[in-house]
């Protein structure tokens, strides 16, 4: 589906106006990568002559989508593919365009602290030329992918950094003032023991960083991981008795250091969660910009072409290359059950429709009696127990 964007719409240049009205984020894709890792089912390309292309493209969406979110934006999330193989001129390319069609206030010098503005960052990328650009733009959070603190790991899940270049890029960041830096662990490799993984949350620890996310190596069908995997029977991937202890140590560890367990997967120190990613979780309205990228307004979904050659000539004759759909009520219910049960603040009853709310709580009396839900004042939770089968759980208070 093709949609023709109206071109002539107004600059809204008041951010005060609205910050007392809700707010909204804005991600953008950044499909380049120089080598693909084997677990990614995300979109990117490793085809780097089309970065500035790709920019300008980014740049006219910017100006085509300008008045499609009403709300203040208090979150920008650059993600990929590989943020860092952009240029500097590139990026500030960007932000410039981004400051000139949304709602912002002033972006250039040091970072405004009411704005959380995100790039992923690879490792080797991070050079002190980089974390010194990176000081040049209204950036003021890095998430990094780190994955693991093995070097023979890193190179199984073909992984462009060493272990030593994550310490280097987290001292180069410091350095250049980015006092907000998140990273990327993962766990449940191939003949991975439980002392492995401690060996990886305790480097992770000592980095002293604000944000640790952390997942279950997963294998998606179609990436290459998967047809590894279906190849060659000798990769023993740990169990699921394995696995929830590896989780267990995880929340037990980054707990005794501080870090609040605010969602199934991301751990914080205080005042430093995820304010983006939180915006995907509490329902909040957001815009989607770059090829793959998704757009939520509250009533619908939608997503660009996932095809960079057809995303940027669709761009440039002025439409927008994207697929979407329309939410009923159940559907919007159901999202909101897979999302804000993730998080540590749970559901909020009081927000859903008095029939969702009535089928909720009466699907949910099993799991309050068996302790894997519960209620604090208006707000549904999962325990501790309840984390180990959330999509269980989450699954069953579903309307299908």
């Amino acid at each position: 589906m093709i949609v023709n964007v109206p071109k002539n719409v107004g600059f809204l240049d008041s951010f005060a106006y609205f910050c007392s009205r809700s707010m909204a984020g804005i991600y953008i894709h950044i499909p380049f990568c120089k080598s693909r890792c084997i677990y990614c089912g995300f979109y990117s390309t490793t085809s780097l002559e089309w970065r500035q292309r790709y920019v300008d493209a980014l740049c006219l969406e910017c100006r085509l989508r300008r008045n499609e979110l009403s709300e203040p934006i208090h979150t920008i999330y650059i993600g990929g593919g590989t943020p860092s193989q952009l240029t500097t001129a590139q990026l500030h390319q960007l932000f410039d365009s981004l400051l000139a069609n949304y709602p912002l206030p002033a972006l250039h010098g040091a970072a405004d602290e009411g704005l959380e503005i995100t790039i992923e960052v690879n490792p080797d990328d991070v050079t002190s030329d980089f974390a010194d650009a990176l000081a040049s733009l209204p950036v003021n959070r890095v998430s990094m992918g780190v994955q693991t603190f093995d070097d023979a790991r890193l190179s199984f899940l073909h992984r462009r950094h060493t272990v030593a270049q994550v310490s280097q890029a987290v001292s180069r960041l410091r350095s250049a003032g980015i006092a907000n830096i998140s990273i990327d662990l993962m766990y449940g490799f191939p003949n991975e023991t439980l002392a492995d993984w401690r060996h990886d949350i305790d480097s992770a620890l000592a980095l002293g960083v604000e944000h640790i996310s952390a997942y279950c190596l997963t294998i998606e069908e179609g990436t290459p991981l998967w047809r590894l995997k279906t190849k060659d029977e000798r990769l023993s991937f740990p169990d699921e008795e394995l696995e929830r202890q590896m989780y267990e140590l995880l929340i037990d560890r980054l707990a005794a250091a501080g870090y609040e367990h605010y969602e199934i997967s991301n751990f914080a120190r205080p005042s430093r969660r995820s304010r983006h990613n939180a915006g995907y979780w509490h329902d909040t309205p957001y815009i989607g910009l770059g090829a793959a990228a998704h757009s939520y307004d509250g009533r619908s979904r939608s997503w660009n072409v996932s095809d960079i050659r057809q995303y940027v000539e669709a761009i440039n004759e002025g439409n927008r290359p994207c697929d979407g759909e329309q939410l009923d009520a159940d559907t919007h219910y159901n999202d909101r059950i897979a999302t804000a049960l993730r998080t540590s603040d749970g559901l909020d009853l009081d927000s859903l429709s008095e029939v969702h709310r009535h089928y909720c709580l009466q699907e949910a009396r099993r799991f309050l009696a068996d302790g894997l839900l519960m209620l604090r004042g208006q707000r549904l939770v999962l325990t501790r127990r309840g984390l180990f089968v959330s999509d269980y759980v989450m699954s069953s208070l579903m309307r299908v």
